[in-house]
């Protein structure tokens, strides 16, 4: 309290300095300064906001909201001692990757699986453990860079793997595969290009073969999906994403993907393949700094569990919900927020709801969009001026007691209002708004 009255001291010292303009000194003033002062120092940094930006899975926003059942568990397991590496049945020492393993396996079909703290950590420690001091052989239109600066060949070096790439940007061919792979080669690496798309003159080698090649030539497959797809995402009308099912069907002997995407978990990475493999990786000393801890476990076993009922997978896991939601119901939803907004703003704007297109994001199926419904604003008289006035209307949502994110574009700031689920919480604070 102290440094925060010396510092209000300061400002307003300041203020009467540099700007001779400056209303007259008040105590009510101060005071009132004083608390928001306080407030913002005591409003924590990470808050819920609301993520009406049109990305489903915004990696800046936190990507997959969890689902109850994944919640209670994480909130259990922080609350309670529990047996992260303990065996109940006989009494010492457990392995933490037991708690999801027979999941993955019975889900999945793999012989193995390990858990790390990301997809990233993933492909890192598998590439240390199978390919250090290796070649490690890879289309030249797969490697890939993902957010933050991840690169694939980058990685590799990280990883002390000797890249080894074939044929060209847009065309690569089984022939290219076969001639590379030689005494030095130590995998075979295909990369799912889950956050971009290549169209025109492109060729490239399906699983099937590259996998038949691989166990011909006695050298692992290991395939990056990225998007942890666990589900035929078409069954809910959505656009097609391969699984690790499909791809251990296909050749692959180690697939690694995420927990936090289309798989709808907490960040994770998840590795399966063969028994042998992983076993080795889970042998790596990097293993231990890369694990994950018992909320993230607790959490993703209880995402997992869900994918034994698909009946009802879409109505309990919330990354699903949103993905499938239809487009009728969306705009239902914009129609009756859309006045609430208009009273908001008052005479400053105008307000419409219109047609949109949504994005799954994390990098996920690139370039398919989901139809959706968005509530657009506009200032009441376009003209000079319609830039900072949208400028304005984005702080002021972003500025909410839970913050509101949008998108300025064409024009307008736009809600896409097909993650907002707490209709209620949303119409409650828009009293709060300020131009």
């Amino acid at each position: 309290m102290v440094a925060a009255i010396r510092a209000e001291l300061a400002d307003s010292r300041r203020a009467i300095r540099d700007d001779d303009r400056s209303p007259p000194w008040s105590e009510p003033g101060f005071v009132a300064r004083l608390g928001e002062r306080l407030g913002r120092a005591a409003r924590p940094n990470l808050r819920p906001v609301f993520n009406l930006t049109g990305t489903v899975l915004h990696t800046n926003l936190g990507r997959a909201l969890l689902p109850d059942a994944a919640v209670e568990a994480a909130v259990t397991a922080m609350r309670n001692a529990c047996n992260l590496e303990y065996d109940l049945d006989g009494g010492g020492r457990g392995d933490r990757d037991d708690l999801v393993a027979g999941l993955l396996q019975e889900l999945v079909g793999c012989e193995a699986a390990t858990i790390v703290n990301n997809n990233a950590a993933a492909v890192l420690l598998a590439l240390n453990t199978l390919a250090a001091r290796k070649e490690v052989v890879i289309s030249r239109g797969e490697q890939i860079e993902i957010g933050g600066a991840f690169r694939m060949p980058e990685i590799m070096v990280r990883a002390g793997c000797r890249l080894r790439e074939v044929g060209t940007t847009n065309r690569t061919h089984l022939k290219d595969y076969a001639e590379a792979i030689g005494p030095k080669t130590a995998l075979v690496l295909k990369a799912h290009t889950s956050n971009y798309a290549v169209h025109g003159f492109t060729a490239s080698v399906d699983e099937p073969a590259l996998g038949m090649l691989a166990r011909e030539r006695g050298v692992p497959l290991m395939v990056d999906l990225g998007s942890g797809a666990l589900a035929d995402m078409t069954r809910w009308g959505l656009p097609k994403e391969p699984t690790p099912q499909e791809t251990l069907a296909n050749g692959a002997s180690i697939v690694t993907f995420s927990g936090d995407k289309l798989l709808g978990g907490p960040q994770a990475g998840i590795i399966v393949g063969t028994k042998a493999l992983v076993a080795r990786i889970k042998k790596n000393p990097l293993k231990r700094a890369l694990r994950v801890n018992k909320m993230t476990l607790a959490a993703l076993e209880a995402v997992l569990r869900l994918y034994r009922d698909p009946d009802r997978l879409a109505e309990r896991l919330t990354t699903l919900r949103l993905l499938a939601r239809r487009q009728s119901e969306i705009r239902a939803l914009a129609e009756r927020v859309r006045p609430a907004i208009e009273r908001a703003l008052g005479a400053h704007g105008t307000v419409t709801v219109e047609p949109c297109a949504s994005q799954i994001g994390s990098g996920a199926l690139p370039v398919d969009v989901l139809p959706s419904a968005c509530i657009a604003v506009r200032p009441s008289k376009p003209g000079r001026g319609a830039g900072t006035f949208l400028a304005r209307v984005e702080t002021a949502f972003r500025e909410l007691p839970t913050p509101v994110v949008g998108r300025v574009s064409e024009r307008a700031f736009r809600l896409d209002v097909r993650c907002l689920e707490d209709e209620a919480g949303f119409l409650a604070q828009l009293d709060h708004v300020v131009l």
